[in-house]
């Protein structure tokens, strides 16, 4: 199957830190590709350049066979396709759910209040949250805030939707609501790359899960393969260590 979203020997530093380092990866279209790995590997700067929220040194990024990182990309083109929900939720916290979910929709592609409200409410309908449209954030539950920040990145009608540690600032009770939501979007074919500390979810919902280990992918390949025979010592230590922390 073609790539649709392609890593070539992306590099990223900040400062003497050295992050990624020549990373390739490949993602098909319709794929639900899950990024694990110890903290501080790479996952989150990976998510981040892909939608240019932090600039590459090297290597180029590519979607649909387009160039998405270096000069001369359209900044606002790459930031209507490609979807990012971060582990904070960064909803603004002055403005109603309804009015999240709208913004960008108005702001960037011109839609009318009473289109991009309809759009909003279908949203908040499928994830259970029509009832707080007019709440605003501190108003909401850890994982109704989650559910409420997919919306906001669903809204924009993305190729490809970025998920960083989506449910790391919850509490376990909430991370059920928030996961049921991506199982229901990977479903219906929505391209996604994920990084993730919850195994038994990547375990269950990938395509194909990469272990990123000193800036680079380590090892990838359907869960199935590489949670039940790692081929890498590197997966395997890791591996190792998920399962006595109880975590897989």
């Amino acid at each position: 199957m073609a790539a649709f979203v392609e890593f070539d020997g992306v590099h990223k530093s900040f400062g003497a830190n050295h992050v990624l380092r020549g990373l390739d990866l490949q993602v098909a279209e319709h794929d639900v590709v899950c990024l694990i790995g110890p903290s501080g590997c790479g996952k989150s700067t990976l998510l981040r350049c892909v939608n240019g929220l932090e600039p590459i040194q090297a290597g180029e990024i590519r979607i649909s066979s387009e160039r998405v990182s270096g000069r001369g990309v359209d900044v606002n083109w790459l930031r209507c396709n490609v979807g990012i929900v971060f582990q904070s939720f960064n909803l603004f916290p002055h403005m109603t759910v309804l009015r999240n979910i709208t913004l960008s929709p108005r702001k960037v592609l011109g839609q009318s209040r009473a289109v991009a409200e309809d759009r909003a409410m279908t949203l908040l309908t499928r994830i259970g949250l029509a009832d707080k449209a007019r709440e605003y954030p501190d108003r909401l539950s850890g994982g109704q805030q989650q559910r409420a920040a997919i919306a906001r990145a669903l809204a924009m009608g993305p190729q490809v939707l970025l998920l960083d540690e989506i449910t790391s600032a919850l509490d376990p009770e909430l991370v059920a609501e928030v996961l049921a939501i991506v199982r229901e979007l990977a479903a219906e074919g929505m391209t996604m790359l994920l990084a993730t500390h919850e195994m038994g979810f990547a375990r269950e919902v990938a395509s194909k899960v990469c272990l990123i280990d000193e800036g680079k992918v380590a090892e990838h390949g359907p869960p199935e393969q590489l949670f039940a025979d790692p081929q890498n010592p590197r997966t395997r230590a890791f591996l190792r260590s998920i399962i006595a922390a109880g975590r897989l």
